[in-house]
């Protein structure tokens, strides 16, 4: 059976560009590149919150309690949206070969998509769920986001130009490590790997930092600011 025929083409297309996002996030680990941190800096700061069981979902609009019950916000963007492709191209799949084995023919899109999407949701809420639990950055919601500054981050991946921020690594006041998107707060500025940066200033899910040029406060050394 043809997988690119129109009873199969949604769904084939949705597992070839879950594909692609899978294949340019490795390429990104390969090359330095945290596209899914990247991806994140465009979405606003979300405050929403889901309780462990998922009953309670908190929040503004319809579309910010879905982001929250997908983990948005706990989990990277672009992660959600590949996990959300995989579901529905799979059970899309799954749900016309069914149908053509049992009724002779895969069933009219108009049924078979919403049907898909239906069951990827909570595939993704689920597995979402998961990598929220064994993500570093899950420990950044344990404090205040503007606890932040004025504390000595590290780049660990990428390079940060103002508007193309890198993911950086900072540890509070309790010990805890969290996992933040930087960028220079100076136009012309660049921040390359192992810099070290005090955080100045927070804007949108990022933050803006200039680079740490005082030996009293680099975390390399004991009762530095971090400590």
């Amino acid at each position: 059976m043809d997988i690119f025929s129109p009873p199969f083409a949604p769904f084939t297309i949705a597992l070839m560009v879950m594909t692609m996002i899978a294949a340019l996030e490795l390429a990104g680990l390969l090359f330095g590149v945290a596209f899914s941190g990247l991806v994140d800096g465009l979405f606003p700061e979300m405050e929403m919150d889901v309780d462990a069981d998922g009953a309670d979902i908190s929040g503004g609009d319809a579309i910010g309690k879905l982001f929250a019950w997908l983990y948005v916000g706990k989990v990277p963007v672009l992660i959600v949206f590949a996990t959300l492709l995989a579901g529905f191209g799979l059970s899309g799949v799954l749900l016309q070969r069914f149908s053509a084995a049992v009724g002779g023919a895969p069933l009219p899109l108009v049924f078979a998509a919403p049907a898909a999407l239906a069951a990827a949701l909570p595939i993704t809420r689920l597995l979402g769920g998961v990598i929220a639990r064994i993500m570093p950055r899950e420990e950044t919601d344990a404090v205040s986001a503007d606890s932040f500054i004025g504390r000595v981050a590290t780049v660990i991946r990428g390079a940060a130009r103002r508007g193309a921020p890198a993911e950086a690594k900072l540890t509070d006041s309790r010990g805890l490590t969290h996992y933040i998107l930087i960028e220079p707060d100076e136009d012309g500025a660049a921040f390359h790997e192992g810099a070290e940066i005090l955080v100045v200033e927070k804007s949108g899910a990022a933050y803006r930092g200039a680079l740490n040029n005082s030996p009293a406060l680099s975390i390399s050394k004991p009762g530095d600011l971090n400590a």
